[in-house]
């Protein structure tokens, strides 16, 4: 398997997050679809090849790297300047369905660290995402 490019290594992120707790859900999926589709990060990332990204990550994890492997993989791919770009993409797969499990919080500690994220841009994107998605009731 070839080394990911920085829109696989941003879905491998989303994916991760998602499988964190072993149940990727219906609505992390949409929303990675939606993020992939809408984000102008991903405007010249072919749409089609999102499942076989998703695969391709899901083997990586299950090789000797695994969680470990894949964020290495994913922080040398991701060019600097989205690493936080990266987090808000896997934030946004852990917080579709409005409560987070632990292990989805482990995950999203370690692309942190991994990523180099600091505490206010993660502050900022956390409380943006949560104005982003409340409704009215």
């Amino acid at each position: 398997m070839a080394r990911p490019g920085a829109h696989e290594a941003l879905i491998y992120l989303m994916v991760v997050t998602s499988a964190s707790d072993r149940d990727m859900t219906d609505a992390e999926l949409a929303r990675i679809g939606e993020v992939v589709r809408t984000w102008p990060v991903f405007e010249d990332f072919r749409q089609n090849d999102l499942v076989r990204v998703a695969q391709d990550c899901q083997q990586l994890l299950h090789e000797d790297g695994g969680l470990d492997g894949v964020l290495k993989l994913a922080r040398q791919a991701i060019p600097e300047r989205l690493h936080d770009t990266a987090y808000a993409a896997a934030f946004e797969v852990a917080a579709v369905d409005h409560e987070m499990r632990m292990e989805e919080l482990r995950v999203l500690q370690m692309l942190r660290q991994h990523l180099k994220i600091d505490q206010l841009t993660v502050a900022a994107i956390e409380r943006g995402n949560k104005a982003r998605t409340r409704s009215l009731t």
